[in-house]
């Protein structure tokens, strides 16, 4: 039984969140906006370190987030039907985490308070990544220190 001052992501389950607060779940780490590869025969995700044009680097957010499915046809709009099996999200992604059950990071915004906490526990990757405009073949840009 959770406690009375209990924050909303313990209270409710994905499904019962506001639009407001489904929103506030992302942390602007924007690992979600890195291009990635996937094994055929195994289902093993591999990131790159080369991240979608839309992403404003410097805050870690769309620049157009409201049209991005249209402008962007492999961008994935994330919603409790993706998130029956969230294995293609980082590990550290808050939709992946509550789906499964484990409890936001310590340094999420929403529990330190500081949307910068991102990028002071060092997840937010926008100083590691390149545009995929500037990219050439995604299997030259695997990466392997994104958590």
């Amino acid at each position: 039984m959770s406690s009375p001052n209990a924050p909303f992501w313990e209270e409710k389950s994905l499904s019962e969140l506001t639009r407001d607060e489904w929103e506030s779940l992302c942390d602007g780490c924007a690992k979600c906006c890195l291009h990635r590869l996937e094994d055929e025969d195994t289902g093993e995700i591999y990131f790159t370190n080369v991240h979608c044009r839309l992403l404003d680097t410097d805050t870690g957010r769309c620049t157009d987030y409201k049209n991005r499915s249209t402008r962007v046809s492999d961008c994935v709009t994330i919603t409790l039907d993706t998130l029956v099996d969230p294995y293609w999200l980082p590990k550290t992604c808050s939709y992946r985490l509550l789906a499964e059950g484990k409890p936001l990071p310590q340094w999420h915004p929403l529990i330190t308070g500081d949307p910068d906490s991102v990028i002071g526990a060092g997840m937010r990757v926008c100083d590691r990544t390149i545009c995929e405009d500037e990219a050439d073949n995604l299997e030259c840009h695997l990466i392997d220190w994104l958590e």
